[in-house]
């Protein structure tokens, strides 16, 4: 057949696998789609099996789709009847098919996040539950976790009185949906699973429909997703699961790697095909992303490899501050961009969202055309937003958009109505919202209080300061800080965005000597006020590595690798979180075709003030000789091998930041110890030196610790240990 004739041995075999179950680890770049497509193609035309008889599933309606685009060219007979679609597409058309059997009408409504939200939040309101010490987004997430590991209320257990309540708001939410006809998404999948698992003639009916069951992206699967597919695979069915251990990046949102090699037992698993044949990048790039990941424990185990050749080196660049880190990515951007490569083969990637104010504010100077992929731009974000509400508001009382936005956020018991009938009130005297608010009491009038307050508290604050007391004040910090389980990652976003804002501020002051509120806001309104780049325009594209799962580039620049930021602090916590952490600089590496850079700080901005980073530890996971350092190296290799820090700085050099709040050192010349030094104390780890005062026995030390922050310690009692 045609279709057969370009695929390697690795993916032939997997093609035409006889009638069983298999999983098929496909690394990155290695053509997985273009084997689930003909696989599904060689099993319709072979005459194996009936359009009918196959169930697809994906992780996106745009995957789905690809491939039913795929197979429609590949086969000339109708597909109609083959199911393919992602895990709440296919359980969504079951339950439409036998709506009576799951006790649903047949035109049930499903409910997105923000109805659901909604949901909970009139229900709360009935049962008169409070929402300070039960916030609704908390419930919310709580309900939906408990369903994805397949839990129905009183399935959860409730050790402690304050889960009990919440699993008594569980139930009674699911009545509430049952009573109203309507589903949220977790529900789509629990319904689905327990309509099959209690009726055994629907059951079987649907196991003798579907011989072949095909899965993309089987990695990312969670506890019920495997466990609805176990019921429809049954004894006899084949599970055809494709995927790529190395790449399980979404643990955040239930993710079990586990269940590939649960997939192996469950399922007698004899083949277990590995496609290592890599058709997107060079050499260097493959052999680094081999030798990061082989430190991950519990792998089932492959080495990427190209018939290309080894290509350029991986570049290194070490910059002295995150300003200069994204200086350095706009110009070999724009330098490569001259070169002849297009801006949209380009890509620059960052752990956290936050990380992009810098480069965003990097591109916008230097006029260059980018995009934000999978997300918003740094000043159009919903949390930079309300925290400029408030701002506006303290300087502008009359701003009717910015009290709008903030009145009740975060959430203080102001209604619908009361706004209308403030707003009502203002058209008919032909005055501001906050001339009407003034005149109101109860919660508005404490809404006004609180921003007098605050306008009066900030006035003779340096501007930075301003900031930081308006997300404390405003109450942004404690609600983002109070979000828990699925949001909870999110919420960490949004508060490394309000901290970046405090950083944003320094740097303006620092640029401009100009320390205004007005002119800050206008800074910011004409950086939110640059469009990003046309759908088709030739611009470079900004994004998170978990964003840039599934994409290819010839350029990428992989900014940010400090320990803390990449791999990330939370990881320490978490069990597997640094292997979590590891695969995902594994995607970075290999979203690169022909070129890479690997950049880091020594130095990056924190709520206003100059943090000093230890590099990344996945840096020196990477073999020496497929690095090229563009920056001279001061330290040894020993040096770099044991502290993970390149030392390029000195006492005297332009890094003590003296313009933005550093001290001089006045450390002793002969002193052992110096700034950049890796050190590591018992009780706070390690950390990187960054200031020295006194000398002999009363020379104390400014050091960084990774977790523990910044701290002064006298070296008589420290006990430092140098690395």
């Amino acid at each position: 057949m045609d279709f057969l004739s370009g695929l390697n041995p690795e993916q032939r075999a997997a093609v035409t696998l006889p009638e069983q179950s298999a999983l098929i680890l496909a690394g990155a770049g290695s053509g997985k789609t273009r084997v689930l497509t003909t696989r599904i193609a060689w099993l319709i035309s072979t005459g194996q099996v009936s359009p009918h008889g196959i169930l697809a599933v994906t992780f996106t309606n745009k995957a789905a789709k690809e491939m039913l685009l795929r197979l429609s060219a590949m086969l000339p007979i109708n597909i109609r009847g083959l199911w393919m679609g992602t895990f709440h597409g296919l359980c969504n058309r079951m339950l439409r098919a036998h709506h009576r059997e799951a006790m649903l009408p047949q035109t049930f409504q499903i409910l997105d996040s923000a109805d659901q939200l909604a949901s909970i939040k009139r229900l709360m309101k009935v049962l008169n539950v409070d929402d300070e010490k039960y916030p609704p987004r908390e419930v919310q997430n709580f309900i939906s976790g408990n369903k994805e590991q397949g839990l129905r209320a009183h399935e959860v257990e409730a050790f402690d009185p304050y889960t009990r309540r919440k699993v008594e708001i569980f139930a009674a939410y699911d009545e509430q949906c049952q009573r109203e006809g309507v589903v949220d998404f977790s529900e789509l999948l629990l319904r689905c699973y327990e309509l099959l698992a209690r009726n055994q003639p629907l059951r079987e009916h649907y196991q003798a429909r579907f011989r072949h069951i095909l899965v993309d992206e089987f990695q990312d699967t969670n506890r019920l997703q495997y466990q609805w597919l176990k019921l429809l695979a049954g004894q006899h069915n084949a599970l055809f699961a494709v995927g790529d251990d190395d790449q399980s990046i979404y643990a955040f949102r239930g993710a079990n790697v586990g269940n590939m090699q649960e997939l192996t037992r469950d399922f007698h698993v004899q083949s277990v095909i590995k496609l290592e044949q890599n058709y997107r990048s060079h050499g260097n790039i493959l052999d680094a992303a081999n030798a990061l990941i082989k430190n991950n424990r519990s792998r089932l185990g492959k080495n990427l490899w190209t018939s290309e050749n080894k290509g350029e080196p991986l570049r290194v660049y070490e910059a002295p501050t995150d300003e200069e880190e994204a200086k350095f990515i706009v110009d070999e951007a724009r330098q490569l961009n001259r070169e002849g490569i297009h801006l949209a083969e380009m890509a620059v990637l960052y752990r956290s969202n936050a990380q992009s104010r810098v480069i965003e504010h990097a591109l916008v100077s230097a006029g260059v055309a980018y995009r934000v992929y999978g997300g918003l731009r740094f000043f159009e974000r919903q949390e930079i937003k309300h925290a400029l509400a408030y701002l506006r508001l303290i300087q502008n009382p009359g701003d009717d958009n910015a009290l709008l936005r903030i009145i009740n956020f975060p959430t203080r018991g102001i209604g619908t109505r009361t706004i209308e009938q403030l707003q009502e009130a203002a058209r008919a005297q032909n005055v501001n919202l906050w001339q009407v608010a003034k005149q109101t009491g109860g919660k508005v009038a404490t809404f006004v209080t609180l921003i007098e307050m605050m306008a009066s508290a900030t006035r003779e604050l340096p501007l930075p300061e301003v900031i930081d007391h308006i997300i404390l004040h405003s109450g942004l910090l404690v609600h983002y800080q109070n979000e828990t389980g699925v949001k909870q990652r999110e919420a960490q976003e949004r508060l490394e965005n309000l901290n970046e804002l405090i950083n944003a501020a320094t740097l303006f002051v620092h640029e401009n000597e100009d320390d205004s509120l007005t002119s800050f806001l206008t800074h910011a309104a004409l950086e939110s006020g640059e469009s990003q780049a046309e759908a088709n325009a030739d611009a470079l594209h900004l994004m998170t590595v978990h964003s840039s799962k599934g994409l290819e580039f010839h350029t990428v620049f992989m900014s940010g690798l400090e320990e803390g930021l990449f791999p990330h602090h939370n990881s320490r916590m978490a069990d597997a979180g640094v292997d979590e952490e590891r695969r995902l600089m594994y995607v970075a590496i290999t979203r690169a075709r022909r070129r890479l850079y690997l950049t880091f700080a020594q130095s990056r901005m924190l709520h206003g003030q100059v943090n000093y980073n230890l590099m990344s530890s996945f840096l020196r996971e990477l073999p020496e000789e497929l690095l090229h350092w563009i920056t001279p190296r001061i330290t040894t290799r020993n040096n770099f091998s044991s502290s993970g820090y390149s030392s390029s700085l000195t006492p005297t050099s332009p890094m003590n930041m003296k313009g933005l709040g550093g001290k001089k050192s006045i450390g002793a010349q002969n002193s052992p110890w110096h700034i950049s030094q890796a050190v590591h104390h018992a009780k706070f780890g390690e950390g990187v030196i960054v200031n020295i005062e006194g000398g002999d026995s009363d020379m104390r030390v400014q050091v960084n610790f990774r977790t523990a922050g910044t701290k002064w310690l006298a070296l008589e009692y420290a006990k430092l240990t140098p690395l």
